[in-house]
């Protein structure tokens, strides 16, 4: 089961934007899942409109984390505001575990559901997972490569031998 589950009927969609948002058990559970220092706010507004037996979502996902430096491991606020453009098409019995396949660009954000029902919420979570970046740096990163004698990247890399070599 997902942290942040907001289940949506294919067959009674609403006509006006669903707002969804997270509470503090499920920004703690999401915070968790994702190796956050905390989720502090995750709130999301989309439209769902019917496209045969599918149904197209677009909106915006909104959220306040606090995640480390992926340098110094300091705790820094990020504001995260994404657009998202998700299609939820009904599972078929084609797909086989073992079988390669191959997906077209306007496939990529498509979440296959079984029945009438699909979790908007776990998608919205999926979309913020998506918008982390994994490689944030914060002001005192610097510092930090300096102290771990990493300034330069060339320093550590393969050709820091021949860098040594070249000091005139």
């Amino acid at each position: 089961m997902s942290e942040f589950t907001r289940i949506v009927d294919t067959r009674q969609l609403p006509a006006q934007a669903l707002r969804l948002a997270a509470d503090a058990a499920e920004c703690a559970a999401l915070a968790e899942r994702f190796l956050l220092v905390a989720v502090n706010r995750l709130e999301a507004v989309v439209e769902l409109e019917p496209d045969g037996a599918a149904v197209r979502a677009s909106g915006r996902v909104k959220a306040d984390v606090v995640q480390s430096c992926a340098v110094s491991g300091e705790d820094l606020a990020v504001r995260i505001d994404e657009p998202v453009e998700l299609r939820f098409v009904p599972e078929t019995s084609a797909w086989r575990p073992d079988e390669e396949i191959e997906l077209e660009a306007h496939e990529l954000d498509e979440i296959p559901f079984r029945g009438t029902q699909f979790d908007l919420g776990e998608a919205i979570a999926q979309s913020l997972a998506l918008a982390i970046d994994p490689y944030l740096t914060g002001p005192d990163a610097e510092r930090a490569r300096r102290e771990a004698g990493l300034l330069d990247p060339a320093d550590s890399g393969p050709f820091a031998a021949l860098k040594a070599l070249r000091k005139d």
